[in-house]
């Protein structure tokens, strides 16, 4: 048994298959998810598993150079926002419009769909390197 942080499977494999840029979406239960993208579907119910604590479970594993976020969650989800910035204080984070993250889902490795119902709370993780 894996006696990391980290026990679901599907992550854990797309995580280690990762190189250096390539990304990782983790979203809302209302993001898109492009045919063609692996779904790794971790709603239950409303807000279960929430976005931030699935983040945060995910940054345990994964090495992340950047974060991008929607313009929108700032004034729109200020909670989320709030508690992003605290979860991400040394890794650089991008903002695009919420239409240019959903477009750029087409060319993530997995997309992981949690429960949360908060507007505007997705990320795309962009892989670093270790060394």
């Amino acid at each position: 048994m894996k006696k990391g942080i980290l026990l679901n499977s599907e992550i854990s494999a797309v995580v280690a298959k990762m190189g250096h840029t390539d990304m990782l979406a983790i979203g809302d239960c209302g993001l898109p998810i492009p045919d063609g993208v692996k779904r790794i579907d971790l709603a239950l119910t409303q807000n279960v598993p929430g976005m931030i604590e699935t983040l945060k479970v995910v940054l345990t594993e994964l090495q992340v150079e950047e974060a991008i976020l929607a313009t929108e969650v700032v004034e729109t989800s200020p909670q989320i926002y709030q508690a992003l910035k605290e979860v991400l204080h040394n890794i650089k984070v991008t903002f695009v419009t919420h239409e240019e993250l959903k477009n750029m889902t087409k060319n993530v490795k997995a997309c992981i769909r949690t429960g949360e119902c908060t507007p505007f709370a997705n990320i795309i993780l962009k892989s670093g390197v270790t060394f």
